[in-house]
């Protein structure tokens, strides 16, 4: 989605995850057979369900999962405790996650780009012409070479072919700091497409 946005990232913020386990009704732990959540939830949660032999069963959301568990019997949700409340359900467990630093980051974005701060935060991303041995080192070292410090990369299929692939890079610096535009100069040179996502504050607000 962010490929095609025309929108610019203004900011992040990191909320902390707390997974709570959640169901119909007063149930025990012991009698629950099978939990719904998001893959991401489960996988959080993973040590918390196989202890107690739960079945997991994957969903779109948590918040679908909550939603789904309605309508069902020996069966509970990991969801927030948001959630549990919309739907009128009971909190059986709370905290289940397997470790407490866990944290999710949001962007926030806006048509207009971020204003320049003291300290700052660029994202881009950009897909290599092919991919070949070397081609991602051969992009990450125009940073290296200016001791441009890389505090994210992440890779995503493009969907347009095995092998297909788009890098989301975060570094330090602004898209309009000479030094910066320099390189991405050079990354738009070796890459068939680079994008600028945005040049924002790295002060993240934290919930």
């Amino acid at each position: 989605m962010l490929v095609k946005s025309k929108l610019y990232i203004q900011g992040e913020i990191i909320i902390p995850i707390n997974h709570n386990l959640i169901a119909k009704n007063e149930i025990k732990i012991s009698d629950i057979e099978y939990v719904y959540s998001h893959s991401q939830a489960i996988s959080q949660c993973q040590n918390y369900l196989e202890n107690r032999k739960m079945k997991p069963l994957f969903t779109l959301s948590t918040a679908a999962a909550v939603k789904l568990i309605t309508e069902k019997q020996n069966a509970a949700a990991i969801g927030t405790l948001k959630a549990a409340e919309i739907y009128g359900l009971n909190i059986i467990d709370k905290n289940i996650q397997d470790t407490d630093n866990n944290q999710t980051r949001f962007i926030i974005l806006s048509k207009d780009k971020a204003l320049k701060s003291e300290e700052n935060k660029t994202s881009i991303l950009f897909s290599s012409y092919q991919d070949s041995p070397g081609a991602l080192y051969n992009i990450l070292s125009f940073f290296a070479k200016h001791n441009i410090n890389l505090t994210k990369i992440e890779s995503r299929p493009s969907k347009e072919g095995l092998g297909n692939y788009i890098f989301f890079v975060d570094f330090k610096g602004h898209e309009d700091d000479k030094e910066i535009k320099e390189i991405l100069d050079k990354v738009k040179e070796k890459t068939s497409l680079m994008k600028v996502l945005g040049s924002y504050p790295t002060k993240s607000i934290n919930h």
